[in-house]
């Protein structure tokens, strides 16, 4: 299966451009809930772009309509955007397509919250393409299927001496896009061809992140 969009690397910017408009649903820093767009971004930052009294979100909004991105949904992330991770799966027909840029080192345990992170900036963003048009109900089950998927893979990835292995880091964001189509999915659980697609393509590329990331664990606090 090819991709479904043209990926775009021109750091500090990763964007995934569309030929047509997809719908979309997610939090991100931009275009949160369900939405439509072109075009999603990554944006590689550093401790130097974003000083204490820089609203984030007003640096991140300045900063894609310079590039006349100011139409996209985007993500920001301290991880090296070259270290994007993509994988795909088909079953029965269905696909579903992940990028996924994978930092570890503000990781979390559900229901645990850690009281102190200090300059720890990692975070997973993840956007997931399903090949088949998706209702609001089934939207809202792939982003629950794609987040079971990048947890269980962050999980496997935790050093097996963990009494509470992380199940993901405090600044996590997701957005799944599909192509706007008359007869969308109505639902695409874990049962579903679709819904095991998602599953697949987002753990293979959580999973490969994770696992760089780790192997690159050794550099200095701070670094993901």
């Amino acid at each position: 299966m090819g991709l479904p969009f043209r990926l775009d690397l021109a750091p500090p910017l990763l964007v995934v451009r569309f030929d047509e408009p997809v719908d979309t649903v997610g939090w991100s820093i931009l275009a949160p809930g369900f939405g439509s767009t072109r075009e999603i971004v990554w944006l590689e930052v550093h401790d130097r772009d974003l000083p204490i009294d820089i609203d984030p979100v007003v640096f991140l909004r300045e900063r894609l309509a310079a590039e006349a991105l100011g139409g996209a949904a985007a993500f920001m992330t301290s991880r090296d955007i070259r270290r994007h991770h993509i994988a795909q799966s088909v079953i029965g027909g269905a696909g579903a397509t992940c990028v996924a840029t994978v930092g570890l080192s503000n990781a979390e345990r559900v229901g645990r919250r850690r009281r102190s992170q200090a300059h720890a900036f990692g975070t997973i963003n993840t956007l997931i393409h399903s090949s088949r048009p998706l209702s609001k109900g089934a939207f809202i089950e792939a982003v629950s299927i794609a987040t079971q998927a990048r947890t269980a893979a962050v999980m496997e990835s935790c050093d097996r001496r963990d009494t509470a292995p992380a199940t993901g880091t405090g600044t996590d964001c997701i957005i799944v896009a599909a192509p706007k189509g008359d007869r969308p999915e109505s639902c695409v659980g874990l049962h579903t061809d679709l819904g095991e697609a998602i599953g697949a393509a987002v753990y293979d590329a959580t999973s490969a992140g994770a696992t760089e990331w780790r192997a690159e664990s050794i550099l200095p606090e701070g670094t993901e």
